[in-house]
């Protein structure tokens, strides 16, 4: 074990690191995001302002900025330099559960428990495409860019694959139920697609050619 972090007063719900490697954000249920300092080893940074748990957070590729998200149906970016909220996205009318970054961009993926995924330019604070198709509560949703898809899946294990630019419908489905699907993730190629699952499965496995 090379760090041990100890800072946030409640569990923590997800991490991610610096995309130079230096740093890593936490979020947790004491509704702040953290960040930690590997050569200090210890918390550089609290970022507070969101009213309830926060469940995920993600770096720009500058690693100037982190979105985080939050039960309070919002997400945040924040600037690191001016360590400041730069912007609150409210669109979501439930629990945001996850938030990533699109590679080498300002677009920001969000996805929630209203049952939508929504697609955010970031720079400017607005939706810019919403994806409807689920009919339980997302919760996670993932970008391959080698092949432009989004990747989500939801409470019920319905796992939908959409298209970029046709976002009023999932190009393909799989059901991985009945117990919830909760993370997704793309390989390299954007071919293979991993689906983690509250049943007895480790993982499951969807194959897209």
């Amino acid at each position: 074990m090379l760090l041990t972090g100890e800072g946030h007063s409640d569990w923590l719900s997800g991490c991610s690191f610096h995309p130079d490697g230096s740093k890593l954000a936490t979020t947790s249920g004491d509704m702040t995001v953290r960040l930690w300092d590997f050569s200090r080893g210890c918390c550089v940074l609290t970022l507070s302002g969101h009213a309830q748990p926060t469940w995920a957070c993600s770096f720009h590729s500058c690693g100037h900025f982190l979105a985080s998200c939050s039960a309070d149906r919002t997400a945040k970016l924040w600037d690191l330099n001016s360590q400041r909220c730069r912007l609150t996205l409210r669109q979501h009318t439930a629990s945001v559960n996850s938030v990533c970054f699109l590679p080498s961009s300002n677009l920001l993926l969000t996805c929630s428990a209203d049952k939508t995924i929504a697609l955010w330019d970031a720079r400017l604070g607005v939706c810019t495409t919403t994806f409807l198709g689920h009919y339980h509560p997302c919760n996670h949703a993932a970008f391959s860019s080698a092949t432009s898809m989004v990747a989500s899946c939801d409470s019920s294990g319905i796992v939908n694959t959409w298209d970029m630019r046709k976002p009023t419908s999932p190009m393909a489905a799989g059901d991985t139920g009945p117990l919830s699907a909760n993370q997704v993730a793309f390989n390299h190629s954007g071919k293979m697609l991993a689906v983690a699952s509250s049943d007895v499965c480790p993982s499951r496995f969807l194959l897209f050619f």
